[in-house]
């Protein structure tokens, strides 16, 4: 009885169903084939036919299906609204993510270089394993993961979804780009009008060609990175379907 609801359950989700109706709809069927099986087994039939009475009057995949497919308010907001899913929504939460970035560079700042003008470029955090060194190495590790972190999100949202490959890869390009450019200035005298005298900026890479290289070259990184777990869904799924 698993495979049918496996089939109905895919349909579904290709036909952008959100999820959450997906799981609701089915655990329903479920619900109610149990209790067609347990009259027909009342009845007198074997436990094979009483499952495969219950599943004929239950109804086919394709009527199963078309009670949900159709009606737009089951739909997800990734087919609503895709260019908000996948363009505006992946830039905020990369905005936020390095939002608290900079919350985190700024208490470093505090603590650790509270008389400094800005924390960058202070030689030798201390031993490799003290407290400084652990903290600093951590928030690079975060700044730099954090699209990485952002596309895997977008990945796994557009896996679920089911999602036209368009829009995952366009809004992983986005954010490679977003990541690639982002630049962050911390200093009391150069940044006094910034937020704890730091200041963010996007999209916009240097005004030289080795500048623009590189910006480039970083997104590519970013992307190939964010990207992989989606393109190993995506095979895993052509793999089960051709088999």
């Amino acid at each position: 009885m698993a495979k049918p609801f496996h089939e109905l359950r895919e349909r579904l989700l290709r036909a952008c169903i959100a999820p959450r109706h997906v799981r609701r709809y089915l655990t329903e069927l479920a619900d109610h084939l149990a209790d067609l099986t347990a009259e027909e087994e009342r009845a007198g039939r074997s436990r094979a036919d009483a499952e495969s009475a219950a599943l004929a009057r239950l109804g086919g995949m394709d009527d199963l299906a078309k009670a949900m497919i159709g009606h737009r308010q089951f739909q997800s907001w990734c087919v609503r609204a895709p260019w908000a899913m996948f363009g505006l929504a992946p830039l905020f939460f990369l905005a936020g993510a390095y939002f608290v970035a900079c919350i985190y560079l700024w208490f470093l700042w505090q603590v650790f270089l509270p008389g400094m003008d800005t924390p960058f470029g202070h030689g030798n955090p201390g031993p490799i394993y003290g407290f400084q060194n652990i903290c600093i190495q951590a928030g690079k590790f975060y700044y730099t993961g954090a699209p990485i972190l952002v596309g895997w999100g977008i990945g796994l949202m557009a896996a679920r979804q089911r999602v036209k490959a368009i829009w995952p890869i366009g809004s992983l390009v986005l954010i490679a780009w977003m990541g690639a450019t982002a630049q962050i200035q911390a200093s009391r005298t150069a940044v006094p009008d910034g937020l704890g005298n730091i200041r963010m900026g996007f999209f916009t890479p240097g005004p030289s060609v080795q500048d623009i290289y590189g910006c480039l070259i970083h997104a590519l990184m970013i992307f190939s990175l964010a990207v992989l777990p989606y393109l190993i869904w995506r095979l895993q799924k052509a793999h089960y379907f051709s088999a």
